[in-house]
């Protein structure tokens, strides 16, 4: 049996990223008409990590939908130490109608798809955060009005955020400017991947080292935190590697007047963000926050919607 899964933006279909953004922005305006979209569907949460974004957003966005979440942290599976990933997959998916997971691995997603019957999620992994771009891109359309074309700076580290955001300028046929220090790059595969999967959408997807080159022109910055959960020890190398790359007053100057500011969240305040600009009309964070709901609640229905079943 063929089951549907959401791991990475580069694994959508023909249209398929398109479609979801068009979904999302239904579900975001008529959220009641979406009300029993997945009446008495189960969701498993998987979590190796803490979150707030993600765990409030699918556990509140699949009771909008008239299912019900089961939140497992990693005390109840210990996922490959306490019971193997292969076991977990086939007992969940016996269980529930859908699994979404926080790993750190990404690997351990991957293998949960390979043997679970139910659709899968990545709700982050270290190599991709693919629901945060979906959410992202959705706010860049609602404030933009577009984003072929559209000029994103991403400033930073080279992590899962930037991954991407880059199979999503990929899809969209956005310009994407990926500024790092050297040794903070992003994954060198993935950017082929990215730059292969422009070819169809005359996207283009540039690394560079240069903050001020990146932002110069830029319709967004973006930015992420410079030490990510389980970096915690590289803490002051990272802060001393990233120091030229803070956006401040100064780093938004280069971008055009009407530039968006965006931040996945968290941050740290002082680090790779000062409060001028977080705090900035510019600023659209929030807006980010709250799309991860409308985001996702889109993604569930895609792939946990019964056949048949009514939507309100």
């Amino acid at each position: 049996m063929h089951v549907r899964h959401f791991l990475s933006i580069h694994d959508l279909p023909q249209g398929a990223f398109w479609r979801l953004l068009d979904l999302s922005r239904h579900v975001k305006a008529a959220p009641v008409a979406y009300a029993y979209a997945l009446k008495g569907r189960a969701l498993a949460m998987i979590f190796e990590k803490p979150s707030l974004r993600t765990r409030v957003t699918f556990e509140i966005g699949i009771q909008q939908l008239g299912g019900f979440a089961v939140y497992l942290g990693p005390q109840e599976i210990g996922l490959g130490k306490r019971e193997a990933v292969i076991d977990v997959a086939r007992n969940l998916s016996r269980w529930v109608h859908g699994i979404m997971a926080r790993t750190f691995e990404h690997n351990t997603v991957v293998e949960l798809a390979r043997y679970a019957t139910a659709p899968v999620i990545n709700g982050l992994t270290d190599q991709l955060h693919p629901c945060q771009a979906m959410a992202d891109y959705l706010t860049m359309l609602e404030h933009k009005g577009r984003l072929m074309g559209l000029r994103i700076a991403y400033v930073g580290d080279g992590n899962n955020v930037a991954h991407s955001l880059m199979f999503g300028a990929a899809q969209s046929g956005a310009r994407l400017v990926v500024a790092t220090p050297h040794g903070y790059e992003p994954d060198r595969r993935i950017v082929q991947m990215a730059r292969e999967d422009a070819r169809t959408s005359g996207a283009i997807i540039e690394v560079t080292d240069d903050p001020r080159a990146a932002v110069t022109g830029a319709d967004v910055v973006y930015t992420d935190t410079w030490v990510s959960m389980g970096r915690e020890s590289e803490a002051a190398v990272r802060r001393e590697a990233f120091a030229a790359y803070q956006v401040n007053a100064r780093l938004m100057s280069y971008a055009r007047p009407d530039a968006i500011f965006m931040h996945c969240l968290p941050c740290h305040r002082g680090d790779e963000v000062t409060d001028e600009v977080i705090e900035s009309s510019q600023s659209v964070v929030y807006d980010q926050a709250e799309n991860r709901l409308h985001v996702q609640k889109a993604i569930m229905i895609d792939l946990m919607h019964q056949p048949g079943a009514d939507c309100a």
